[in-house]
């Protein structure tokens, strides 16, 4: 336990199928609290609050997607408890899942079925589950670190960011049992590089995105990731083709995210997801300018 804002919700709720015979106290691990540029990255501990990195000059300037996404995860309160490396390693909100006293034994807890493909989808994914799971990535920050290039170093290994998530078969993490996030680091991005995020949400002050993005534009590179869409982040390549080595305009934007969505499969209740989606795209690429 870090900020335990997801953690002990969870606990509280009996959500898993077997709970944890103990939880350990991170949170006196030291120096995993800090923002700063080093070695041409930016250099932050997993256990960095998210208002932190929100109010982070350095970050506001240079890396404005991740302060973006991180000022609207959640509300004030949970961002002074909430670090990154817990927001990036959330379980999924999926009602299902998060049901009181393991209600549902669902297909992400290795049961047979995932009650959402038939039962109440509008906020799952729009491009297909994982072994039929179609719950979706719910963190803010993770598009946005995706999006520029970061990677995940853990106290085993360093991760690119977009395999971090995908390397897990159920849209968790590729963490490992006896593994933690110690670092996030963040490429220094080449003169005239902008990036965005936006984000789309019932209540817009604190609640889980119902779509997310994020983007990154630099003289030589464009990349655009969404969240909550999928089972993990989902990187728009087929979007980043149609902007490459192009001067942004509405038009253009607007074919991107018309691109990002070209694959998507909703389900009954969430084709509303592909319209938002399309629009976030072409949001953050004129926001980038």
């Amino acid at each position: 336990m870090a900020g335990g804002t997801d953690l002990l919700g969870g606990l509280k709720r009996g959500i898993h199928p077997n709970a944890p015979e103990v939880v350990i106290n991170i949170q006196t691990i030291p120096d995993m609290e800090y923002i700063k540029e080093e070695d041409g990255a930016l250099r932050i501990g997993g256990q960095t609050r998210l208002r932190d990195i929100a109010e982070n000059e350095v970050v506001k300037t240079r890396y404005t997607a991740l302060a973006e996404a991180a000022r609207k995860t959640a509300s004030p309160t949970l961002r002074r408890m909430g670090t990154i490396g817990g927001n990036i390693c959330q379980e999924t909100r999926c009602w299902y899942y998060r049901a009181k006293d393991n209600y549902f034994d669902c297909k992400m807890k290795d049961g047979k079925e995932c009650f959402a493909a038939t039962g109440d989808n509008r906020f799952h994914s729009i491009f297909g589950g994982v072994k039929g799971c179609m719950a979706v990535n719910p963190s803010d920050t993770a598009p946005a670190l995706v999006a520029l290039d970061a990677k995940v170093v853990t106290s085993k290994r360093v991760i690119d960011a977009e395999k971090f998530w995908a390397a897990h078969e159920y849209g968790l993490t590729a963490l490992e049992e006896d593994e933690i996030v110690v670092e996030i680091r963040i490429p220094a991005p080449a003169a005239g590089t902008k990036s965005a995020f936006i984000k789309y949400a019932t209540r817009g002050s604190i609640d889980f995105p119902i779509v997310n993005c994020a983007v990154m534009v630099s003289p030589e590179n464009t990349r655009i990731c969404l969240n909550a869409v999928a089972p993990n982040p989902y990187r728009a390549v087929l979007a980043e083709e149609v902007v490459k080595g192009k001067v942004i305009d509405e038009a253009l934007a607007e074919a991107a995210g018309e691109a990002a969505v070209s694959k998507s499969k909703p389900l009954a209740k969430n084709k509303f997801k592909v319209q938002i989606a399309k629009t976030l795209v072409k949001r953050a690429l004129l926001a980038c300018q």
